[in-house]
């Protein structure tokens, strides 16, 4: 990097912060910081689950998969999330739409306590905060990697340096913040993957050409959609698992279903999402499958390719664009997912272990949204740390085997508990499916893959826990049914539209949760 790539790099900083000021004045209570009221457009809302879902992560952990295996990154990775996104549209966006607006709960976890019971909430709350601490850890870390290669940066610095960026704009603004930087983002992601597109299409001529360049010798089966530990089993388990991640299981999409004015435009934004995964990623994945004929990668897992390429192929200016385009996709998920854990720690966990927590006002209730912002972002950064440790290890093995094989356990009930055909499912079937899939997740990536020859395949990593939950969660509702007539009433409440219903008159607490009182 030179002087021009830096000014590029602070310029864009300086912007996502003015960004946070200007949006802090939209901000007057917790449902403005957590869903902005219910005002966001359905354009902006899609633009925003969409970028919410990148991080650095896939210019990294994707990026050494399609060096090492092509066109497999594309479709065990970005197709499944954009039919999952595609099927949410009908079967999910709506629906949580509903929460904030028949509900009227600021947090995606909030309307647990009336569908289930307060046990239930809790522990998806709390279970689900510690795995987003791990998650964004991955995130930080990832584009600290890539910083590392630019600048020379250490890896704590560079989790440092965007973490502190991050968390200016995200606990001023809010969501509000969060979506209008992310639109800004998206057009700097848009110049950027085009000018990277178009340099390694340059390049091709000398290696056949656009379509030719498939038969040479160093891209030797990238042409093959399901290679290597990413076959069959393991893409159908990524669809079931993004279909309820990318549809809110893991709390900040949510958020943005819930933002827009009606469940209508809910629909719409996931549709907008959907199809920019679809289409988008082919952009920004073309020049990684091409990396192999153009680097040498200095990693073993390849995740260092594409920052090796653009320093070869882009000229200073472009560059420093480029890197921008790194952090706008960190930046974008990292304080999503911070607003997201604000929100359920803030309306969920917090009046549930603080008895001050139950009589915030409107300002106090802000203050302490933005101070849990901080403190994630904090834990967050000090889990980057551990990256690569032998307790977590690369990158992507953080984000494949961590977070997705963990993901089905604790978004199966929040996701299935607003369907009708799951009315019968209570808290001992959401409990049960949520313990027995963290007990699949730890016997199958431990003991079990200790005990086999060569270690339990990935796809059966991924697989066999969200398999437990989905099973136990049916199963366990149809032998001990517990739809009472408030759960009836929540679930109704979700379904229906706002015109005659008697769901219309579910009663909903002034207060996230009603508990007995504790001492302080």
């Amino acid at each position: 990097m030179n002087g021009l790539d830096w000014t590029v790099l602070i310029a864009y900083f300086g912007v996502m912060v003015a960004i946070g000021v200007w949006s802090h004045k939209r901000v007057d209570n917790v449902s403005d910081f957590f869903t902005a009221g219910g005002k966001m457009p359905w354009w902006l809302s899609g633009i925003s689950h969409h970028m919410s879902g990148y991080s650095a992560v896939m210019f990294t952990g994707y990026a050494g998969i399609a060096y090492t295996y092509g066109v497999t990154s594309f479709v065990t990775w970005s197709f499944p999330i954009a039919l999952g996104i595609a099927i949410g549209s009908k079967l999910f966006a709506p629906r949580i739409n509903r929460l904030r607006s028949r509900l009227h709960v600021a947090s995606p976890l909030e309307y647990l306590k009336n569908r289930y019971d307060l046990k239930t909430q809790q522990a998806l709350a709390w279970s689900g905060m510690l795995l987003k601490i791990v998650d964004v850890g991955a995130k930080w870390a990832a584009i600290a990697t890539l910083l590392s290669v630019f600048t020379g940066m250490s890896l704590n610095q560079g989790i440092l340096i965007t973490g502190a960026i991050t968390a200016v704009y995200c606990t001023i603004g809010g969501l509000w913040a969060d979506a209008l930087t992310e639109l800004g983002q998206f057009v700097i992601q848009l110049l950027a993957g085009i000018a990277m597109f178009v340099a390694v299409v340059s390049k091709l001529g000398d290696h056949g050409g656009f379509f030719g360049v498939w038969d040479e010798p160093a891209l030797q089966g990238h042409g093959k959609p399901l290679v290597g530990p990413y076959g069959t089993v393991f893409l159908l388990a990524f669809l079931f698992i993004k279909l309820f991640e990318y549809n809110g299981g893991m709390l900040n999409q949510a958020q943005r279903y819930m933002a827009t004015a009606s469940p209508r435009e809910a629909e719409r934004s996931a549709r907008l999402s959907a199809i920019l995964w679809l289409v988008w990623p082919l952009v920004l994945f073309f020049p990684m499958w091409m990396s192999p004929l153009l680097v040498q990668s200095q990693k073993p897992d390849g995740s260092d390719s594409y920052a090796l390429m653009t320093e070869q192929l882009l000229p200073h200016g472009l560059l420093g664009l480029v890197i921008v385009g790194f952090f706008s996709h960190t930046m974008a998920m990292c304080s999503s997912d911070a607003n997201a854990i604000a929100a359920v720690f803030t309306r969920d966990v917090a009046p549930v272990v603080w008895k001050r927590a139950r009589t915030w006002t409107d300002s106090s209730g802000l203050v302490a949204a933005r101070v849990t912002t901080v403190v994630f972002l904090g834990l967050s950064m000090a889990a980057a740390t551990q990256v690569n440790s032998p307790a977590f290890k690369d990158i992507i093995t953080v984000v494949i085997k961590w977070v997705a094989g963990l993901m089905g356990p604790m978004a199966i009930p929040m996701m299935l508990g607003l369907l009708r055909p799951f009315r019968r499912s209570g808290p001992t079937a959401a409990l049960g499916s949520w313990s027995m899939g963290l007990l699949a997740f730890w016997l199958v990536n431990y003991p079990i893959n200790w005990s086999v020859e060569g270690g339990v395949p990935l796809q059966y990593q991924v697989s066999i826990p969200l398999a437990v939950s989905l099973v136990l969660y049916i199963l366990i509702g149809f032998l001990r049914p517990e739809d009472t007539p408030e759960r009836l009433a929540v679930i109704e409440a979700v379904n229906t539209d706002d015109s005659g219903s008697a769901a219309v008159r579910v009663p909903v607490p002034q207060q996230p949760v009603d508990v007995a009182p504790v001492k302080d």
